[in-house]
């Protein structure tokens, strides 16, 4: 073959093999364009344009009496598209943008007024379409923003990006701010009525188009939804604000004063099972408390003495004793285990005065002398009070109380009787011991502690809760009785009377000092106590019941001395505080020339019931004015009313009121400032929608 064939032969190969690959890329394109083409569209749209999910406003939390516990405030992050709207004139922009820069400084004061004109001027010539300003701005610092030079030129005329976001806020701080608990993701680890109702408060979700632009950042096509999220429906606690202040300062204060580790305290109301306050602190410093556990319903430990209510219910109630029936106090000796009083011995008594007096040795001795040959008798009374079950509350973390039988592994037939019997060798929860009192408070009626009320949509009721009923009556009227007697003897006559009787009404409870197991080292490690008194009040006619625990508190750690106290203290402003419980004492006139108390613009009948309790005259101004007449017991005050339907007059109101009058109406309310409501976002007389939201403004 000669040479040139040689050469026009590589010539004609390569050239067929371009002509193939050329083909195939072809068919390619083709395949590309007509086959898949739908397909890399959507991945295009896809890596470009998405829709991103716009959080809720969650629903609120609110006390029993309508003030706002957890609430959600619209918080905003500022951008701006610099090559957007009027600002694409180079002089409008470079006119006004050292004015802007100027304000900026002013306002946010983090930056010079050259560095933000240097910022702005660089963003500009970046073409940035999306220059972060500022983030968390306030609704009100938003409308000073908006009226700076260039955003002032209107929605899409001077850039301004807002994006609104969510910021969760407790009004009360750190007031049960445990119990109201906070919001997680992980819904094994849902906290206090945060978690528990998330369901409700998180609302649904909506949706906004997004644009991914230079530099991998997502912006708005526009600022409006493209699907508006449904804000959350609203939490009405038991909880009521005054006794939750109460209960955590004195609590506060004797953790202080005792150097305790940790305490906690649950006011409940009687009949109803509702909680009215719980409180929970541990030490974080010397001297410093937060709450950081809820120990009210997780602190599971050996509840000491005050269970001996539950030993002398079953005595009583099988016939085993009787109030009168004489026991030695002192120590009770048992196999490998002496029992000693910590005050020593009273000698021989009555079960009653033992009872008064926290004898452990008696009734060590009552309940292993009646149950020794039928052990298991005495803990079926226990399992029959479903002692050993969870009370199944509202919110989550309750702890799995422990309560053994002669069935169980650990069970010692000589030590476990008798230990049980004055509160050992058992796991319960401050909640779960208090509960028990108030079903002996309810005239036997053993009911489950309720968190939550009623949950309401746009005002609505949309579900109400009641307290379950675990036992309709624990005991016979007989054993309640005496039951009731012993425990009003503990503050009258017993361990209670120097600290925690008061003259003015009743209280009924039990004192209780319980060693607590140092961890592996069980009780031959660190000596550290816990000391709690439970009971109730007024005796005579119980409203409420109330626990306290203190954990390791130093120097003094009986229960009278050191939880006594704290008791003590609640009762006595929970008492001055509810008027149903002082309904029958004298009116209180105000002496001398002293002049009515004036009263914000409110609703008539509860001016009047307060007004009436000062022995004060009431009568009505029909102008705007709240005045107050000469004389010392005339007073003249406004009604706050509104046409039905329409949004009602908030001005003049303390927030409380306000909060009230408008949930009331069906509406939602985002709070700015403090102190009285000189400003409403929605006149008072329009007509909008339930569930709209109205801005109050408060100086």
């Amino acid at each position: 073959m000669s040479i040139r064939t040689n050469i026009l032969l590589r010539v004609y190969l390569a050239f067929g093999l371009i002509v193939l690959f050329a083909a195939a890329v072809m068919v390619q394109l083709c395949r590309v364009q007509f086959l898949q083409g739908k397909k890399w569209a959507a991945m295009q749209d896809s890596l470009s344009i998405r829709y991103v999910n716009v959080e809720a406003a969650r629903g609120n939390i609110f006390a029993l009496d309508g003030s706002m516990l957890a609430t959600s405030v619209p918080e905003y992050e500022l951008r701006m598209d610099m090559v957007d709207g009027a600002i694409t004139d180079d002089k409008v922009f470079y006119d006004k943008v050292d004015s802007l820069a100027m304000k900026l400084s002013a306002f946010f004061g983090d930056k010079s007024a050259r560095d933000y004109s240097r910022y702005l001027r660089d963003g500009r010539r970046d073409s940035s379409r999306y220059l972060l300003i500022k983030r968390k701005v306030s609704f009100q610092d938003l409308k000073q923003i908006k009226k700076f030079p260039i955003f002032n030129l209107g929605k899409y005329g001077g850039g301004l990006i807002v994006l609104q976001k969510n910021k969760r806020i407790l009004p009360y701080r750190s007031l049960a701010a445990r119990t109201i608990g906070y919001k997680n993701e992980n819904v094994k680890n849902a906290v206090g009525l945060e978690g528990a109702y998330a369901s409700y408060i998180n609302g649904e979700s909506g949706k906004r188009l997004m644009q991914r632009i230079a530099g991998g950042v997502w912006k708005p096509v526009n600022e409006d939804y493209e699907i508006a999220p449904k804000e959350g429906a609203d939490i009405i606690s038991t909880l009521d604000v005054n006794f939750q202040d109460v209960a955590q300062n004195a609590l506060e204060k004797q953790l202080i004063k005792s150097d305790a580790d940790h305490g906690a305290v649950i006011l409940m109301e009687v009949a109803t099972g509702e909680v009215r306050a719980v409180a929970n602190f541990t030490k974080v410093a010397p001297g410093e408390y937060k709450e950081k556990f809820n120990y009210a319903i997780a602190g599971n430990q050996d509840p000491g003495s005050t269970f001996k209510l539950a030993s002398y219910m079953a005595l009583l109630e099988d016939h085993k004793v009787d109030t009168g029936t004489m026991v030695n106090t002192g120590f009770y000796k048992i196999p490998g285990h002496i029992i000693k009083d910590s005050h020593g011995s009273i000698g021989v008594v009555t079960v009653k005065r033992a009872f008064e007096e926290s004898s452990n040795a008696a009734v060590a001795y009552l309940v292993n002398n009646a149950y020794h040959n039928n052990q298991s008798q005495f803990t079926d009374h226990l399992y029959e009070w479903k002692l050993n079950e969870k009370l199944g509350l509202q919110i989550p973390g309750e702890a799995q109380p422990v309560i053994k039988n002669p069935n169980n592994k650990s069970w010692n037939k000589n030590m476990t009787l008798p230990q049980m019997a004055y509160g050992y060798e058992m796991q319960l929860t401050p909640l779960k011991m208090l509960s028990f009192y108030n079903a002996v408070a309810n005239n036997g009626k053993y009911i489950a502690p309720i968190f939550v009320k009623e949950i309401r949509r746009l005002g609505n009721p949309i579900e109400q809760f009641q307290a379950r009923v675990i036992n309709e009556k624990i005991c016979s009227e007989v054993t309640l009785g005496k039951i009731k007697k012993m425990l009003e003897g503990v503050v009258l006559e017993g361990s209670g009377k120097q600290i925690v009787y008061n003259p003015l009404y009743k209280i009924a409870g039990k004192t209780g000092t319980a060693q607590v197991a140092d961890a592996n080292r069980g009780y031959r490690g660190k000596r550290q106590y816990q000391a709690s008194f439970v009971g109730y009040f007024p005796a005579n006619k119980p409203k409420y019941s109330m626990i306290v625990v203190i954990n390791d508190p130093k120097g003094a750690y009986y229960g009278a001395l050191v939880s006594g106290p704290v008791f003590r203290e609640i009762a006595d402003k929970v008492y001055s505080i509810d008027l149903e419980m002082n309904q029958d004492k004298p009116s209180i006139h105000i002496a001398g020339n002293a002049l009515s108390p004036k009263a914000k613009i409110g609703q008539q009948k509860a001016t009047q019931e307060v007004y009436s309790k000062l022995g004060l005259k009431v009568t009505y101004a029909k102008n705007n004015e709240t005045e107050s007449d000469s004389s010392d017991d005339f007073s003249t005050v406004k009604e706050a009313s509104s046409k039905k339907g329409a949004v009602p007059s908030a001005v003049g109101m303390g927030l409380r009121d306000a909060l009230f009058i408008m949930g009331n109406a069906g509406y939602k309310v985002a709070v700015i400032g403090s102190g009285t409501v000189v400003k409403q976002s929605v006149g008072a007389g329009s007509i909008i929608p339930k569930g709209s939201k109205i801005v109050l403004e408060l100086e």
